[in-house]
């Protein structure tokens, strides 16, 4: 074990540097990729519920590909399939062949935004028709614009009813960017495979140590996601009374 606790020392003699930014790496890829996810299941939410049929139909084929889809082909299109798509743009701009290379990061931030708006879209739907279409018509009665209406009566609620769901969401987000490794991205499954591969021998204790990094962030999420679903629910005790 000692052997081993020397290897995770930091500088060119051990893997302790490597794996910590490859943890910071994971936790800044789930972090950039929430908000776009948690924007385009938003979006979607709306189309289905705008009772228009097109945007509706639309929104039912994207959620329905991305939910279908395996996590680890998505990120595969994305990368490769989004370099062959900038690769002959660009060359069609400028004219000239060019050879471009789609950055991991931002493939994998895509990937995997697509991926948590379908299925958020679906939590943001769920918590959006339970809230009653008279608050919506009393906003209007009251002269408030769609726009207020959603911002100051039917947001907040929205809020407080998805956010179990969507806290379900980000925790399949953080472990969903461990395939992120596949296209060579140094996040800390793909660190913790380089570490193993140069020290076979100690394939059990880098596993372990990269799934307790894992548990940590889970962990920690977990508790962030329940304070605020507290916070989000202070008021309803006094709306009971």
């Amino acid at each position: 074990m000692a052997q081993f606790f020397s290897l995770l020392q930091w500088g060119d003699k051990g893997w302790g540097d490597e794996i910590f930014f490859g943890f910071c790496l994971t936790l800044a890829l789930a972090l950039c990729t929430l908000p776009i996810g948690l924007f385009i299941g938003l979006m979607v939410a709306l189309a289905k519920d705008s009772g228009n049929w097109l945007l509706a139909s639309l929104s039912n084929v994207y959620t329905t590909l991305f939910r279908a889809l395996p996590e680890l082909l998505t990120i595969l299109i994305v990368y490769y399939g989004g370099q062959i798509v900038l690769k002959r743009f660009v060359s069609w701009v400028v004219g000239v062949e060019v050879d471009l290379q789609v950055n991991g990061f931002v493939a994998g931030m895509v990937a995997l935004g697509l991926v948590l708006g379908a299925f958020s879209g679906e939590v943001w739907l769920g918590a959006l028709k339970a809230i009653p279409k008279g608050q919506r018509e009393g906003a209007y009665a009251l002269g408030l614009s769609r726009f207020k209406c959603f911002l100051l009566v039917v947001f907040p609620q929205l809020v407080r009813l998805a956010l179990p769901g969507l806290g379900n969401n980000w925790m399949s987000l953080l472990k969903d960017t461990s395939l992120v490794s596949v296209i060579a991205l140094t996040d800390l499954m793909y660190i913790s495979n380089t570490a193993v591969r140069n020290n076979p021998s100690y394939s059990f204790q880098f596993y372990l140590l990269c799934c307790i990094l894992y548990l940590v962030m889970a962990f920690s999420s977990n508790q962030i996601i329940n304070w605020l679903e507290k916070y989000s629910n202070r008021s309803l005790p006094r709306a009971r009374t």
